[in-house]
């Protein structure tokens, strides 16, 4: 199942995405919240006429670093022997179609197209047997990154997390599994149409099993949270005006465009 988050008529829901063609998907109402049991309500609304939100509001953002190994090499950093943490802010996420302003602290500003996992319920200490279980379902990322901020500070908080640099959308895909995961899916990014980034899921040196075990042996997630699994290689620069697309197989495709802060 597709879950999106939407608005019409300046009410915000979620609804149940179906359909095939592109310009034939319709929004079946959830009657509920996702991270409880539901019900389809048979109202149905085209997804044409509806703004479409980020599928969640996460309390936190947890991002992965360096988890793909040719990316760690493009940017001349060692890969971590154990997944290597870092925050993005729940003011940081916007959804697909909102606009990415470039900061004025920065000028070089970089993609990273990501898998985004969505959690369902409230786990900690979750034993790799039971990751499957607390998991709501996945979503496209772009950890947008000011790439001169990161070399330059010696944490992450201002070139990672600030405002709307974690697009997450466009909706939540609630069929794919760790198998089809671990066995690789096809990670995409383009800008302006041209292909920067291809990687698979297969790529990751740390498993999102390995992901959800470490963060929660220190912290307690919440429904709705989210987790960053890392960028494949191929990061590389927006300027005002470009628009950045993040295509994962099986979810579906992130677009976003760059505007001047201001």
């Amino acid at each position: 199942m597709r879950i999106a988050r939407f608005s019409i008529d300046g009410n915000v829901a979620f609804g149940a995405v179906e359909g095939d063609k592109p310009d034939e998907l319709v929004l079946d109402i959830i009657k509920g919240i996702p991270f409880a049991d539901f019900e389809l309500s048979g109202t149905k609304v085209p997804l044409s006429k509806v703004r479409l939100l980020p599928p969640v509001l996460p309390n936190k953002v947890v991002a992965f670093g360096r988890n793909y190994a040719e990316h760690a090499k493009e940017l001349g950093s060692e890969v971590p022997d154990a997944p290597f943490a870092f925050f993005k802010p729940s003011t940081s996420v916007i959804g697909p179609g909102d606009e990415i302003q470039y900061p004025s602290f920065s000028n070089e500003l970089h993609h990273e197209a990501e898998l985004a996992v969505v959690i369902g319920r409230m786990c900690r200490e979750v034993p790799r047997e039971r990751v499957k279980d607390v998991i709501l379902g996945y979503t496209c990322a772009n950890d947008v990154t000011a790439r001169d901020v990161q070399k330059r500070e010696k944490q992450w908080a201002r070139a990672k997390g600030f405002d709307n640099s974690c697009p997450l959308g466009p909706w939540v895909e609630t069929d794919l599994d760790l198998a089809a995961i671990a066995e690789g899916i096809t990670i995409q990014c383009t800008v302006n149409g041209a292909q920067r980034q291809l990687g698979r899921t297969s790529e990751m040196i740390h498993s999102v099993e390995d992901l959800i075990v470490n963060i929660t042996e220190a912290m307690t997630l919440l429904p709705g949270d989210v987790i960053l699994t890392g960028t494949p290689a191929g990061v590389g620069p927006l300027n005002v005006g470009d628009e950045v697309a993040v295509t994962i197989e099986g979810i579906g495709t992130l677009t976003n465009k760059v505007i001047k802060r201001g």
